[in-house]
């Protein structure tokens, strides 16, 4: 029996019972609190059997009931079922078993994951009571690895859309300023990290989604390449516009949970392995990023990509950064692939899988889904065979002038999203600048400028714009250069963690705990 182990964990119980016994730590929860620490570094406490699952699951619960009433980023917990996971971890860890690299650590599911024996509702109205029978592939793999999963996190209607805001659950408010948008569609879990409400958070991409949610919330997402990151969820198994992925607030420990969610699945037609190496399923690979020489590596940037319409704001604080950013790198030049068509390619593309999916919907219970959806099933409706095939051969001409670039650049950087966050009220900004959008996802354009190429990107918090919300910078490799954008993004952030412009910005928890439930807000729970 491990006695010493035991007295810890019940120290551990102790002094956690006791700070949360008093006000004062409430006032301090931000600096204090379990749940603040780097998943990495939980990790090592958890194994080193100097913190309790149990403790630091409460920890985890403990915040969102203190913070969530004010951003509604979490909108299902499982807690028995969770602490029950949390217990059985403790049991093990005292055993000295290891489960995996996640082993006892508190991790949050986007609500358009499956999740055995937890609701999972897409945010859609049509499966608002659904409880799945078993996890989704990407789900099973954190949960083997030892992760409790404990809740799910906010999303639009079918993660359809850059604003978190459904009829199931209602909006999600952004920790900086809860009136305006975390954005989407993985906006809960960007909202959860960003307030501590747990170390690591599922979320998905296919126009940005995980991308432009971490932009607006100051944490870290990242879209691996095609087929990394296995699914057996796609409606089109050959497109490369859908991907899993991980969130967490800082680089080190996106590259952990990658480490975990990448794996091979024969039911993936993207997902493959290369005879007599395992490229996926090998935690050795992704789990820690690379050291890379920034010294070393040809920089590009761009403002817009050539077509996408950036607001002056997010441009002028992106120029502050490349300045800051470019000395740090072996040369510097301002240059994008050409990406001309790609909002036509893009939003036909995109229209198709929204067909698939949701098309039988619109034809036999057309109020069930919501105006983003419907646009999109007749957007995809209007197209002809023709359309589709013009977009698919631009797809693949972006693709290929993207292997061009960077045959002469080794990673390029952009701004994650084209404006600073609006009100959540707004179904999608109707226009930047005073210029009309093209259509509710227009306004996502740098993001899908990547997508389509199928390069992995990552955003990575540098500071607050001008409106004193968080600020993220795009950062794209070439072909499979996932362990490449992960190292530059590490180098970056370490080369700017003790500056106070460009850390990584942190909500004000004291004061979202002060802040009546969002739910309060007039419009909470509209469509549009």
């Amino acid at each position: 029996m491990n006695c010493g182990g035991t007295v810890r964990f019940r120290l551990v119980h102790l002094i956690s019972y006791v700070l949360n016994s008093f006000p004062i730590w409430k006032e301090k929860c931000s600096v204090t609190a379990i749940c603040d620490q780097t998943a990495n570094e939980l990790v090592k406490l958890l194994k080193s059997k100097l913190i309790s699952p149990v403790a630091l699951l409460d920890s985890c619960l403990e915040r969102i009931e203190a913070v969530n009433p004010a951003v509604n980023a979490v909108v299902t917990l499982d807690e028995p079922g969770a602490r029950a996971a949390a217990r059985r971890a403790e049991s093990e860890l005292l055993r000295g078993e290891d489960k995996g690299p996640l082993h006892g650590l508190p991790v949050l599911i986007k609500d358009t994951q499956d999740t055995a024996g937890m609701r999972s509702t897409y945010g859609s109205p049509i499966l608002a009571d659904n409880v799945p029978a078993i996890d989704q592939a990407s789900v099973a793999r954190l949960r083997a690895a030892g992760a409790v999963i404990f809740g799910k996190t906010n999303t639009p209607e079918w993660a359809a859309g850059g604003n978190t805001r459904n009829p199931v659950f209602g909006a999600t408010g952004n920790p900086f300023d809860t009136l305006r948008s975390a954005a989407g569609s993985s906006g809960g879990s960007a909202a959860a990290l960003a307030c501590g409400m747990a170390p690591l958070a599922s979320g998905s991409d296919t126009g940005g989604s995980l991308r432009n949610p971490a932009g607006f919330c100051g944490i870290v997402g990242f879209r691996p390449s095609y087929g990394l990151v296995a699914s057996e969820k796609r409606a089109h198994g050959w497109s490369c516009l859908s991907t899993d992925g991980p969130m967490a607030r800082d680089v080190a420990d996106t590259a952990l949970m990658l480490s975990v969610m990448a794996s091979d699945d024969a039911r993936d037609p993207l997902a493959y392995t290369l005879p007599g190496e395992a490229v996926r399923g090998t935690p050795a690979r992704w789990a820690v990023p690379p050291r890379v020489e920034l010294r070393k590596l040809r920089l590009a940037f761009t403002e817009d990509f050539g077509f996408a319409p950036t607001e002056q704001l997010i441009r002028r604080a992106f120029r502050a950064r490349v300045s800051r950013i470019a000395p740090l790198f072996a040369e510097a030049a301002e240059a994008a692939p050409d990406c001309s068509g790609a909002d036509e390619t893009f939003a036909v593309l995109r229209a198709s899988l929204f067909l698939t999916q949701h098309g039988k919907n619109y034809r036999e219970r057309p109020e069930m889904i919501g105006p983003n959806v419907r646009a999109n099933v007749e957007e995809g409706l209007s197209y002809s065979l023709e359309d589709f095939s013009r977009a698919a051969a631009n797809q693949t001409r972006i693709y290929r002038a993207y292997q061009g670039f960077f045959a002469s650049h080794d990673v390029l950087v952009s701004p994650t999203i084209t404006l600073s966050p609006r009100p959540w009220a707004e179904l999608y900004p109707a226009e930047i600048d005073g210029v009309p959008t093209k259509s509710y996802f227009h306004w996502l354009a740098l993001a899908y400028a990547v997508t389509l190429a199928g390069h992995p990107a990552l955003s990575l918090p540098l500071g607050v714009d001008e409106n004193g919300l968080p600020f993220g910078l795009q950062i794209v490799g070439p072909r499979g250069g996932d362990a490449l954008v992960l190292g530059v993004a590490e180098a970056l952030e370490d080369a700017f963690a003790g500056d106070a412009e460009l850390r990584r910005p942190q909500p004000d928890l004291a004061r979202l705990a002060a802040l009546p439930p969002l739910s309060q807000t007039p419009g909470f729970m509209a469509w549009d």
